[in-house]
């Protein structure tokens, strides 16, 4: 197969999967004996702040918005055990990842899912009612097990936000890298190139970085409108650090 048939798609197993036993069946439907396609990353995640907010950025200011973010940080299904709150993150690869993916998860509503798409993961999933300060009923939030990129221009934002380069092998990558000469430090939402107490280097010269991603920190660094946001770039340096104040 060449590179230029090879997609690349994130693929999420959302916290209500994880709390319904469900990890083993979900993988087994992406085996490689059934659809060519093979494991590239995985890392199980400590979802923070940051990467909550930029994955789900494009909902920012919808009336599910605060709901999403406690749903994938698994405040919602493990409200009582922080030890159980986390995300299976994948990176598949193959010939017609994306749509293969997708197909198999069904549409993103679980009631939609089980009419037109029965016995997809996502027929497996559920939709809650949501109520305002008042009570009042205010519309739904959809529990569906996963998340599956949805073209490759997303494919490439997901991958990258939960991903760095050595989480991946170097052949499978797929994505442009370069070699960082500088030290960048993060803290309260600021991205500066000298430490101040508080803040954490999160890479350094001689680290393996994504070109776009050290493209948007020079960037930032000359005043300049970032191609993205920068905590886009920092998000995946904060997966499953100890320090949560960070």
């Amino acid at each position: 197969m060449s590179a230029e048939n090879i997609e690349r798609s994130l693929v999420l197993i959302k916290p209500d999967a994880l709390k319904n036993s469900l990890t083993g069946y979900i993988l087994s439907q992406f085996s490689e004996f059934h659809t060519g396609l093979r494991f590239a990353g995985l890392k199980v995640v400590s979802v923070n702040l940051e990467l909550a907010e930029e994955h789900y950025a494009e909902h920012y200011g919808k009336f599910f918005y605060p709901s999403l973010l406690d749903y994938i940080r698994g405040y919602l299904h493990y409200p009582e055990n922080p030890e159980k709150r986390r995300v299976i993150a994948i990176v598949y690869q193959g010939k017609g990842a994306i749509k293969t993916i997708r197909d198999i998860c069904g549409p993103t509503n679980p009631h939609d899912a089980r009419i037109q798409r029965p016995g997809c993961i996502r027929a497996l999933g559920t939709v809650v009612p949501l109520k305002d300060e008042k009570g009042e009923y205010v519309g739904d939030r959809v529990d569906n097990l996963i998340h599956a990129s949805a073209n490759p221009e997303d494919a490439e934002r997901e991958i990258k936000l939960w991903f760095k380069p050595t989480d991946i092998p170097p052949a499978m990558r797929g994505f442009a890298t370069e070699v960082n000469e500088e030290y960048f430090y993060y803290k309260d939402g600021a991205v500066s190139e000298r430490y101040e107490p508080g803040s954490f280097c999160f890479t350094a010269p001689g680290h393996l970085v994504w070109k776009t991603d050290l493209k948007v920190l020079r960037q930032a660094r000359q005043g300049q409108e970032p191609d993205y946001p920068v905590k886009a770039v920092v998000a995946k340096y904060l997966i499953n650090k100890e320090d949560e104040t960070a």
